[in-house]
This record gives structure tokens, sequence and C-alpha cells, in this order.
């Protein structure tokens, strides 16, 4: 049974509505004001809710506003009630996230037309919502197991053979099985590192306060963190004679961790995909208060099908590249660019072997 609110300050209003909508088998709230409205929301979550406009405490805007900040009711469907139909009203629910709306005085059927197409809509983003997460933790069921037990085998091995060798092994092996360990240890932190931004990322409402907050976060010099992570990346495949930077100085409008998680990820895939001795270009240009970034690299090119299904937990040519990784860190950098409102691009062809990424964020 489904269970809607109803915030309306007229009361033969407020229980009309709520009679009609009781006598079809809906489970009913009701409030008297804006402010009783948030309330009963945030504590019942019901799963539609329809809220005059104009109201003492709280007016409607404002729950709207309150209600699509939190991420407990960012999703509930929203009916306006309201005596003005006027464009610039009905903009402005809109623009706050209002799905309907509803001129006084409306009829029986208007209303519950309203209500059935809405509840409807939020049925097919939740059977959507189900299928993806299940997709997800298939994905996670069929990749995790064999790239968790890849680097814990290594390590196994390693101080296995620490243990039975303690005695005899030499001061250079020595060094040579613990940079292993190390690096096998580094990667699995990676790995799990990625997978628990990835189901942040899967789980964020984009109309989250925490979104919210996201887009006014700002890096003053982002050509030093490129750089940074350039030359760290360069440094640790040991091609530090493959690098070639040219960064332009501009603000951006980007959070400084998720640049520089976007900044290794897609570096790494650029040294990790090409063979020594080949170059790999990183450049940043300004151009009409566009930052844009671009790392290209030779080798490893991808087919426009895989450019287009980028996902989860997916390695492209995995047969032929012997690299461990889901194919994760893509996929984050891509969610992460477009948060901030920018875009993650690749181009790519089999007649040039050649891979070129390019991030697009705002000017501070």
């Amino acid at each position: 049974m489904n269970k809607i609110l109803v915030i309306e300050d007229e009361f033969l209003i407020r229980e009309n509505l709520l009679e009609r909508l009781g006598s079809e088998g809906f489970d009913t709230l009701g409030a008297e004001n804006g402010l009783d409205g948030v309330k009963l929301a945030l504590a019942d979550r019901p799963d539609l809710i329809i809220c005059d406009v104009m109201m003492p405490e709280l007016d409607g805007y404002e729950v709207l506003k309150t209600l699509r900040q939190n991420p407990n009711t960012a999703a509930i469907p929203f009916i306006f009630l309201t005596a003005k139909a006027d464009k610039a009203s009905l903009r402005q629910g809109m623009e706050l996230g209002a799905d309907d709306y509803l001129t006084k005085p409306f009829t029986k059927t208007e209303l519950l037309g309203a209500i059935a197409t809405r509840l409807e809509k939020q049925a097919v983003v939740a059977q959507h919502f189900e299928e993806e997460l299940v997709s997800f933790v298939q994905s996670i069921t069929d990749a995790l197991p064999e790239e968790l037990l890849s680097p814990i085998y290594q390590i196994f091995n390693l101080t296995q053979k620490l243990v039975d060798e303690h005695d005899s092994i030499a001061p250079q092996e020595l060094l040579t099985v613990a940079e292993h360990i190390n690096h096998s240890t580094m990667y699995l932190h990676r790995l799990m590192e990625n997978f628990i931004i990835y189901s942040k990322l899967k789980s964020l409402n984009l109309n989250s306060q925490e979104v919210e907050v996201l887009s006014n976060c700002r890096t003053s010099n982002p050509n030093t963190v490129i750089v940074e992570v350039a030359t760290q990346k360069a440094t640790q495949y040991g091609r530090e004679a493959d690098l070639t930077l040219n960064i332009a100085r501009a603000g951006v409008k980007i959070a400084e961790q998720d640049l520089r998680k976007i900044g290794e990820e897609v570096i790494d895939n650029a040294f990790k995909f090409s063979e020594d001795g080949t170059p790999v270009q990183i450049k940043a240009t300004v151009d009409n208060d566009l930052f844009q970034l671009t790392v290209s690299n030779s080798g490893c090119a991808m087919t426009l099908e895989q450019i287009a299904s980028i996902g989860a937990c997916r390695q492209f040519e995995r047969e032929f590249y012997e690299q461990r990784g889901c194919g994760l860190g893509l996929v984050i950098a891509k969610k992460l660019a477009e948060l901030h409102d920018g875009q993650l691009i690749i181009k790519s062809a089999k007649t040039e072997p050649t891979t070129t990424v390019c991030i697009d964020l705002k000017c501070a």
C-alpha cells in the first residue's frame, strides 16, 4: 500500500484530500504546515508527497528544497497544489525538482491521474536501480575474488619463502622479495580503495547535500597536482624519459582530492597500457573558461564499442594484456568528472594504436 503525505494548511482541503485518497486504498498522512510536513516526511518516508505552495512556517518551495537536499527524501515524487498557474511559478517549482503541478480546483480524475503517473515512474526508476544493483553485485562477485586472491597468493608465497629460507637468503634477494611484497600490498590497497570509492559513487544521490558541497569545491593550482601525479607515475613505471608535460595554469571547479584521483587513474592507465620507450603526453589548455586535460599514449587502442560500454569490473582486451585490475579506475574518473559538471571522453582508433583521454572541467 502506497503512503501519501498531504501538506496543506487549509483544513477542509486537507481533510477532503485525505478522505479521497483513503477511499482509493492509499495510506495517508496529513500536515497543516510546511514545517510539520518536513518532519513527517523525514520520519515516515512516504511514497509520494502532495504539497500546497502558499503555507505558514515553510512555504511549498522551501519544503521541496529542504527535502531534495536530504538523501533520505530526495527521490520522493513531489506534486504541488497551487492556485497560481503562471509560468514563473511553475518554472520555480520545476527548477527545485517538483514532479508535477495540480491547479486548484482540480477533479478527482486529475488527482488520481497525477498520482498514478508519478508512482508508475518511480516504480520504473526503482526497478532500474534494482537491476543496476544486481548487476553491480554480480560484477563484484565475478571479479573481486580473482583480483583479491592474486596479490594475496603472491604475498603468501613470498612471505613463506622468507620463513623457509630466512637463514640462507642473500641480502639482494631479500630486498627483491620485499619489493615484490610491497608492490602486491600497494596493489591490494588500491583495489579495495577503488571498490569503496565506486560503491560510494553508485549510492550517491545526485540531489544530495553532498553533491551540492562538491559543486562549490575549487582547486587553485591543478597544474601542480597533475605534474606531481604524472611524475610519480612515470617514476613508478621507470619511464621518466617517456613523459611529456605541458600544463596551463588556471583554477578549476573540482575538489583537489578528486582531481588527483582522476589524474592517478587516467595517467596510470596511459603508462600501464603502453610500451617502454613510447611517449605519454599530458597536456592542459584553457579555452572559453574550460580547462581541458588530455592524456595520450601509444598502444592498447580501444574500439568504438569498447569506449561506448565503459563499465565497472570490465577490463578490455584482458586476454592480450596481462596487467591486473577490474577496470574500475576509468569508471571512477569518469563519474568524478561528471559529479563536478565536467566530462571524460576517450578517443581511440585501431588504425592508429593510440588512446587519448580528454577531461573537460570548468575553470574557477
